[in-house]
């Protein structure tokens, strides 16, 4: 149902004139989260009045969605007579509810509050939705969904992901938004976060690790009091886009962490010199954005001055984690070779101050729309590298869109990262004994690789070029529908 839905939501959204799959998932977004914010208050209202106490709602009764969104008649049937649409509906949104909704950042007692994050995502979106009449045609199909039970809940998130995705696969600034969630599980399976330690990410973007996190964690929290520490003291992000930010808030409170810790502000901007112990993390989760620069006036607190982002955040990363704190970082692969004084400077700063002890190295199309290979660094901060142990991911065909990575690809990584076992993928290095003079080089080299380049077979080629015919035919049908 939520499937079907989505996508009836984008072709209107596409007939209205909304341009990008960006734009989809942010307009989308804003009506999903209101009528899932009304049933959230629905369940609190019920749940006190079972316990014999009053519920205050967030919403004031106009704003509510059963009254502007979706009034019903005696029977429970919609009521069309009383629903806005057209102009009436159009001028409500932009002139009243909008408003009325940027007005709760002010209003709020706390920031760590839902009533200040509602206040934040309507401080940085617009309804792009021109036509009242499409907007009544989405309401309406988002007012069939219901959030009621876990399964229900799961559901939403996951296809909200699935959005997400798409959103970064479309191009341009999108693709900083997603990271393949079976890379982010294996990471976090390695790192095995507990119940009580405090999770961070410095460049959020769509709050995948959190999320990922959250959903890992869930089945450990049997007491009421950690249910109430995941809520409210697990997990931190930090972003500097505001649709990212936007994207991050709604994606963790449709997982079910209802007033995410997040703030919206570039992280490479704060003096990395005024970090202090209450402000360190037990677990660094990221996928920092490479390619970008910053400014000199950036750079001047950072000990190992870079344009380079993904290196400016890598030292705000080292700073960041307590004593015997572990992280797991994804990074251009170049960084484990690159002969620039900051590359060497930084190689010699993370094994001296860390225990850099496994370093998985990924396959062309892990990302896909991005044509650079990466590496995942695991490290914990407090003693120096002596081995690291090294993975070549291999998952045996080439990655892309028709075949993106999954959880079974890394599935021996993970089995033998346990112990750091030797395989024909995997190998240790000595790199205690790595010295200045040749830069530190982590260059990854498989001592048992194969030189035989490994060709697929024609059942597979066929395969691929079978799936390829499908998604032509899909989008010229696409095509011709708009014509």
């Amino acid at each position: 149902m939520f499937e079907q839905t989505f996508k009836n939501i984008d072709n209107i959204l596409r007939i209205d004139g909304v341009a990008t799959e960006l734009d989809y998932t942010e307009q989308t977004s804003w009506i999903l989260f209101l009528k899932y914010l009304d049933a959230l208050e629905q369940t609190k209202a019920l749940e006190a009045d079972l316990d014999g106490k009053p519920y205050q709602f967030i919403m004031d009764e106009a704003y509510r969605w059963p009254t502007w969104a979706a009034p019903k008649t005696t029977d429970g049937k919609f009521d069309h007579n009383n629903a806005m649409t057209g102009d009436d509906l159009t001028q409500f949104v932009n002139t009243k509810l909008f408003p009325y909704l940027k007005s709760f950042k002010q209003r709020a007692a706390d920031r760590n509050t839902i009533e200040y994050k509602i206040g934040e995502i309507f401080d940085e979106i617009t309804n792009k939705i021109k036509s009242g009449y499409k907007l009544r045609e989405i309401i309406e199909l988002v007012d069939e969904l219901r959030f009621n039970t876990q399964v229900e809940k799961h559901e939403l998130s996951h296809l909200y992901e699935a959005k997400i995705k798409n959103m970064g696969n479309a191009g341009r600034n999108g693709g900083e938004y997603y990271t393949p969630r079976p890379l982010i599980r294996a990471m976090i399976q390695v790192i095995q976060p507990k119940i009580g330690e405090r999770i961070y990410d410095g460049a959020v973007g769509s709050a995948g690790f959190l999320c990922e996190a959250f959903d890992y964690l869930r089945p450990q929290a049997t007491k009421a009091d950690d249910l109430n520490t995941l809520q409210t003291s697990t997990f931190y992000g930090k972003e500097k886009k505001s649709l990212a930010y936007v994207i991050a808030l709604m994606n963790m409170i449709l997982h079910g962490i209802e007033a995410p810790n997040l703030i919206h502000t570039n992280t490479l901007s704060e003096n990395i010199n005024d970090i202090q112990e209450k402000d360190r993390y037990d677990i660094i989760l990221a996928n920092p954005p490479f390619g970008g620069s910053e400014d000199k006036q950036i750079q001047q607190p950072f000990p190992i001055k870079t344009g380079e982002t993904a290196f400016l955040f890598l030292q705000h990363f080292i700073k960041s984690l307590k004593a015997g704190g572990r992280a797991a970082v994804v990074i251009k692969n170049t960084f484990l070779s690159n002969t620039d004084n900051a590359s060497v400077s930084l190689r010699k700063l993370l094994l001296e101050s860390c225990n850099l002890h496994t370093v998985l190295d990924c396959p062309s199309g892990t990302f896909q729309g991005a044509g650079v290979k990466t590496v995942v660094l695991f490290f914990e901060k407090g003693a120096p590298t002596r081995n690291t142990w090294f993975y070549q991911l291999d998952p045996g065909r080439n990655m892309g869109k028709t075949n993106p990575l999954n959880d079974a690809d890394l599935a021996e990584f993970v089995a033998l990262q346990k112990n750091f076992a030797d395989s024909p993928k995997s190998w240790s290095v000595n790199t205690f004994a790595l010295s200045e003079v040749e830069g530190y080089d982590l260059s990854v080299k498989n001592p048992n690789g194969n030189e035989e380049v490994a060709h697929r077979s024609p059942q597979a080629i066929m395969k691929e070029i079978a799936t390829l015919d499908v998604e032509s035919a899909e989008v010229l049908a696409g095509i011709k529908a708009l014509l």
